[in-house]
């Protein structure tokens, strides 16, 4: 793990998730350690309207959580109920927050990746569907980051499993003096929670 990343998760470690919230993420917990138990490989695809923000922060931070806690075969993805792009202010925070990224295309939608140790494969992030050929189409875990999202999927084909885990939208801050700020809270918040999640996996 980089050394600053590894710094924040420390910082992340020592930040309470509320009762409140531990009820919202005890069944994503129960998912993960039926998983594990009969040692099934774990696909998660966190969904959000446009895949620009909170789904990726979720599978950034979902990922590397899986890491710090010695999970093997987790597999996060993310989607959108529309493609638009990852959100540079999301790429930006990460860094500041220890992630390196590199930027592998220019055009209106691009690919980046996103790496938290030298020798791990970078985790892909680029804004699409959530049933865009990239992602799974069977045997996933589908995570509802945002209202309109849950709202709009009645269903989400191929998931065997749904899950409201909703994430306030920073994008509300764009464009003001708190803008970094408020970016940085929702990305340390979605850590803390996925802190807990699986530092509860036995």
């Amino acid at each position: 793990m980089f050394e600053n990343l590894s710094k924040t998760i420390e910082s992340i470690s020592k930040i309470e998730v509320s009762a409140e919230r531990k009820a919202v993420l005890e069944p994503l917990v129960d998912y993960f350690q039926n998983k594990v138990s009969i040692s099934e490989e774990i696909r998660l695809n966190f969904i959000c309207t446009h895949n620009s923000r909170r789904s990726h922060l979720s599978q950034i931070w979902a990922q590397t959580m899986a890491f710090q806690f010695g999970i093997k075969n987790v597999f996060c993805y993310s989607g959108g109920t529309e493609a638009t792009a990852m959100f540079p202010k999301v790429a930006e925070t990460l860094v500041n927050q220890g992630f390196q990224i590199q930027k592998l295309s220019q055009e209106q939608n691009p690919v980046y990746a996103v790496k938290f140790d030298d020798n791990q494969h970078p985790i892909i992030c680029f804004s699409k569907a959530y049933f865009d050929d990239f992602n799974p189409k069977t045997n996933f875990g589908a995570i509802m980051t945002c209202n309109n999202a849950d709202e709009g999927c009645p269903m989400v084909f191929g998931a065997e499993a749904r899950f409201p885990i909703k994430y306030d939208d920073p994008k509300a801050f764009d464009g003001t003096d708190v803008m970094n700020e408020k970016y940085a809270e929702r990305s340390l918040q979605i850590a803390s929670e996925m802190y807990f999640v699986f530092s509860q996996i036995k």
